[in-house]
């Protein structure tokens, strides 16, 4: 009489794909697909049969994908070598940021300036079998970690360029950015969907939650005092061309050879 495995994975909404441990499987196994999940089959890193959620049998009657690989049937023992489980729900805490600044021109006031910022975006698996065979590789599973880690270079070199390119579009100041980080966040969205895309995975939002200007900096302590200046010029009703006149006067009017 065979013996009936039975495989299925009670996933967790941190892991976003998790491979069967073992391979060797009796005929008749019985594939658990939970939903939000979808189970892949694989042969010799080929990614073959996928099972929606449900309960299947795995013979040859559905797994037509694997069987005209192996293009004879099979008894005894199951011929696929791995059983990935994706985990399809939506995943909305993935937290993003710089470690270290980042140098912007401002495009107001033409400054080199460095900012950290931070937030976080939301995923979903759209394209089991690309994620699988693009991203995951030979991991035994992946999770928002793992994609963190993997993509950390694709936001940090993509980010800084959207940033400046949207500051460029805008004719926004660095210290203005904090006003417009809703448009901003959609800006950002639209610009890394494709890369996402790409890997099988659906960027559902990307929140910029906080650019950040470092207090030290001392052209922004420059440029803060002469905002501060022309805002008091502005409230005392003259300019800056005014107040050199002024100047001048002054020091004229103090000057003995005058």
């Amino acid at each position: 009489m065979a013996i009936i495995d039975v495989i299925k994975y009670n996933s967790t909404p941190n892991v976003l794909a998790w491979k069967y441990p073992f391979e060797e499987l009796g005929t008749w196994t019985q594939l658990i697909v939970s939903e939000s999940q979808e189970a892949l089959l694989f042969k010799g890193g080929q990614a073959l049969d996928l099972f929606a959620p449900g309960r299947h049998t795995l013979d040859t009657a559905n797994i037509p994908l694997l069987s005209r690989l192996i293009n004879l049937p099979f008894g005894g023992r199951s011929p696929f070598t791995a059983v990935w489980f994706v985990n399809k729900i939506f995943s909305l805490d993935v937290k993003w940021g710089t470690p270290s600044p980042i140098q912007l021109q401002d495009p107001k006031y033409k400054l080199f300036i460095s900012v950290r910022s931070f937030g976080q975006f939301g995923i979903r698996i759209k394209d089991s079998r690309k994620f699988l065979v693009k991203l995951v590789g030979t991991l035994p599973s992946f999770d928002n970690s793992n994609m963190r880690s993997y993509f950390r270079g694709l936001y940090l070199t993509k980010v800084k360029d959207i940033i400046s390119t949207y500051l460029i579009k805008k004719q926004i100041s660095i210290l203005e950015i904090n006003a417009s980080l809703d448009e901003l966040s959609g800006y950002l969205k639209t610009s890394l969907d494709p890369f996402f895309s790409d890997y099988g995975i659906e960027l559902v939002n990307f929140f910029v939650n906080d650019i950040n200007i470092p207090d030290d900096d001392p052209y922004i302590q420059k440029l803060k005092e002469a905002l501060a200046k022309r805002a008091e010029m502005e409230i005392i009703g003259y300019n800056y061309a005014q107040e050199r006149s002024f100047d001048t006067l002054e020091g004229a009017a103090t000057n003995p050879s005058a």
